[in-house]
């Protein structure tokens, strides 16, 4: 089984919306904070925040901190004897936080739909201090808090909210945290839940006592109802959220505890702002937890920052990334800092429309890249050298069906003195094995291409402008869908770090694409995507029939002709 939990999206919900397009597992889990802020403007959130930081210095001075600033305001307006001006604050205030509520429920809604894109997949979400009790919105039942869930031979529970006032979302609607109270006395409602449950896996938006929760300035913060029980019980993980910067794997009396810092991008307490796109992969084999991987979303690219593996009685910290892992340990952002890669205008609508189609994922599409990147797992247990592939065709736009074939691009590194063709290198042959031994007996596939990487970072740090291998990789890693992208990432890196010779480059291979997209072959698949979404009763948005029409416009001459045959034309 595979989980893929991440926490404190803080409404980045097209970032999850990515994550969901690129990656495959059975269980996915977000712990809290789903919310930015409960308006979709700015300054209405300024002004419900100031509306809302009057009132409580108010209730402050009138000793009434027990009360929502809600329930505090509406027993505040039903005073005889009002002033004025505190009654029309009140008023608007109240009408604030209703607009508020409408807004979040709008905004969950969103979630949910964009949620629902992976059928196949359990998802799970839990309220953070950011957000209103999910029992009242469209993720009901997809809620966590005082909920728990099998999951094969696993049970799942969680526990959402925070010990924390914040400022900007109503109090009336945010879940009433209860896992600070004194455990000894009984009353803690997060310690009694747990122990009725018996969870192996707790999800909770704030740590426990001491790990993954010192905030600077402010020192620890964790919940001591929370530690005591995962110290005290067999709990296989435990998966916090909440305080971003104290991230992480700690093992502690036998509960892996993660933390994978904030997924969507946050203010700092200096006011500057964190990016994104942290989580934890995580692999299970029965109630084993086999690998976790530390990873980073960028765009449409997964990194591979750091794994944690099991050995020898202990587990071990293997950095796979440690420009990105230093970084973030240093509070600093790597990704939002450098340019990145500008492709041409065809690639990008390409883009576009494949993202389109991505949500339509078919399991299909799924079973095939689980079989490769089972391959290039293989590979890397048994063969000397590791091995990458972009994959191609309705793989790639997430449209298979039982019949579809696997196109790909593979991607190894030769010997160091090896000169001859890269498909007669030992790293190729011994991966094209693996490849024919796994593939062939279920599914028809084609390698389209082999790519020595060591050649085209040799091109690259020679900026040699002629190199076709250098060519060809900024080809496909425009425009394809990789496996292992741990393996590919520091020479895309690299790439990237020059961004005139990556330009250069892909001015040069403009004209070849333009050729490819003009072909009848071209064409057609284009047609088998529309009737494929077709079939399950979805009708091409017009928005994206005009990024498609302006994809093969390539030629004025030819947009009449172009425009034409795609709407005309019969569908496949």
């Amino acid at each position: 089984m595979r989980i893929i939990y991440i926490a404190d999206i803080h409404g980045a919900f097209d970032r999850v919306k990515q994550l969901l397009s690129e990656t495959v597992a059975d269980v996915y889990i977000i712990a809290g904070d789903l919310i930015d802020i409960p308006f979709y403007n700015m300054a209405t959130a300024i002004t419900y925040h100031e509306l809302q930081s009057y009132f409580h210095g108010l209730r402050v001075r009138m000793h009434k901190e027990s009360m929502t600033i809600e329930d505090f305001v509406d027993e505040l307006l039903d005073m005889p004897n009002l002033s004025a001006e505190i009654e029309e604050t009140g008023t608007k205030y109240q009408q604030y936080t209703i607009r508020a509520r409408r807004v979040l429920q709008q905004k969950y809604k969103v979630l949910e739909n964009i949620l629902s894109i992976k059928q196949k997949a359990q998802m799970f979400a839990l309220p953070g201090n950011y957000d209103m009790d999910l029992k009242y919105t469209a993720l009901h039942e997809r809620d966590l808090h005082l909920h728990w869930h099998s999951m094969q031979d696993l049970k799942i529970a969680g526990y959402g909210g925070a010990d924390i006032w914040t400022p900007g979302i109503p109090e009336r609607y945010v879940v009433r945290y209860q896992g600070s109270v004194p455990f000894e006395n009984g009353r803690n409602e997060m310690h009694n839940f747990f122990k009725a449950v018996k969870p192996d896996i707790i999800v909770s938006h704030q740590p426990a006592h001491g790990i993954h929760d010192r905030v600077n300035q402010f020192g620890t913060s964790g919940s001591p109802a929370l530690r005591h029980y995962c110290d005290n019980n067999q709990v296989l993980m435990c998966l916090t959220g909440h305080v971003h910067m104290d991230w992480g794997f700690q093992m502690t009396e036998n509960t892996i505890y993660l933390n994978p810092s904030n997924f969507g991008e946050v203010t700092t307490l200096t006011g500057g702002v964190a990016e994104g796109g942290f989580f934890y992969t995580i692999e299970m084999d029965g109630r084993q937890v086999e690998k976790i991987i530390f990873r980073k979303l960028v765009g449409d690219r997964i990194h591979d920052i750091a794994d944690y593996y099991p050995q020898n009685g202990q587990w071990r910290e293997s950095l796979v990334d440690s420009e990105r892992f230093t970084a973030l340990k240093e509070g600093r952002n790597f990704d939002m800092q450098e340019a990145k890669y500008s492709h041409i205008p065809e690639v990008q609508l390409y883009n576009e429309i494949k993202q389109f189609y991505r949500t339509f994922q078919t399991e299909e599409t799924e079973e095939r890249l689980e079989k490769l990147e089972q391959i290039a797992r293989l590979i890397e247990e048994n063969v000397h050298g590791d091995i990458a592939m972009d994959v191609m065709g309705s793989t790639n736009m997430g449209l298979c069906e039982n019949t579809s074939d696997i196109d790909f691009v593979v991607y190894v590194r030769c010997d160091t003195d090896f000169t001859g063709e890269v498909n007669s290198c030992s790293q190729y042959k011994d991966a094209e094995k693996i490849i024919e031994t796994v593939l062939k007996p279920q599914y028809a596939f084609q390698i389209m291409d082999a790519i020595d990487l060591n050649l085209v970072e040799k091109a690259i740090r020679e900026k040699d402008y002629e190199s076709e291998m250098a060519m060809r990789f900024v080809a496909y890693r425009a425009i394809c869908r990789p496996i292992n992208y741990r393996f590919i990432a520091p020479v895309e890196d690299l790439l990237n770090q020059d961004m005139e010779y990556r330009s250069e480059l892909e001015g040069s291979i403009r004209s070849y694409f333009r050729i490819f997209i003009n072909t009848s072959e071209h064409t057609r698949s284009f047609k088998k995507y529309e009737s494929r979404i077709k079939e399950i009763g979805i009708n091409l948005p017009e928005s994206v029939r005009m990024k498609i029409k302006a994809y093969f416009q390539q030629d004025p001459d030819q947009k009449d002709c172009m425009i034409d045959s795609l709407d005309d034309s019969p569908k496949l």
